[in-house]
């Protein structure tokens, strides 16, 4: 059989996400891997240096397909920070709802959460790079040093915030995920009343959902 031709890093990434799905595993090797979805070994090597990154590549895809699809909307650009940071959490929460079983899988086969965190690295980069675009609005430090650490301190914390998110959404159980479209809402909220130093209600109502929350978990 002849070899397939055009082969592209999401055909690559497809068929490594279907491999897994159906064997629970890794393929054995790449050149397993490549045989089996007959195309030469070397295309593999062109985009990705090994599994591991292209594990990466898989939810670092799920972050720029996010910012594509919000790209492409007109209304999108009318929005505020808060908002467009709220559009953004929907539509990557949405991409790893249709590919929950792989995500899922991913982030919790290892049993170690920081293991786990490891394929979330270059997604860090994608949205860490996105919510700098935001350009949010920060204190008046004038003094460029502190600005610089005031900033990084702002994605630091907005992607440990992200990444609780993906927790959340991994432990939810409620229908069509309806309890972490309210975690997002609230969490964004609240971090943006931070921000702006506005009234506490925000804040103490995402204080409020998350204990109720830990309450039903228990229970």
């Amino acid at each position: 059989m002849a070899k397939k031709k055009n082969i592209t890093p999401l055909f690559i990434i497809s068929a490594y996400m279907d491999y897994v799905l159906e064997h629970g595993e890794q393929p054995k090797n790449v050149y397993a891997f490549a045989k089996n979805n007959n195309f030469d070994e070397a295309k593999f090597y062109e985009f990705f240096s090994s599994f591991e990154a292209l594990e990466e590549a898989v939810f670092s895809t799920f972050g720029t397909n996010t910012i594509e699809l919000l790209s492409n909307s007109e209304e999108f650009e009318t929005f505020d920070a808060r908002n467009k940071l709220l559009s953004f959490y929907y539509t990557f929460f949405e991409q790893l709802t249709a590919n929950r079983s792989y995500v899922v899988h991913s982030l919790t086969a290892d049993k170690k959460p920081l293991q786990s965190l490891k394929v979330l690295k270059e997604l860090k980069h994608v949205f860490t790079a996105f919510v700098e675009s935001l350009d949010l609005k920060t204190l008046d430090l004038n003094q460029e040093r502190l600005e610089r650490i005031q900033n990084k301190a702002i994605k630091e914390t907005a992607w440990i915030q992200f990444v609780l998110t993906m927790k959340f959404w991994l432990d939810d159980t409620s229908s069509s995920f309806d309890k972490t479209d309210q975690y997002i809402e609230k969490s964004v909220n609240a971090s943006f009343d931070l921000i702006d130093n506005t009234p506490l209600k925000s804040i103490i109502d995402f204080g409020k959902f998350i204990f109720k929350e830990k309450l039903d978990i228990r229970s």
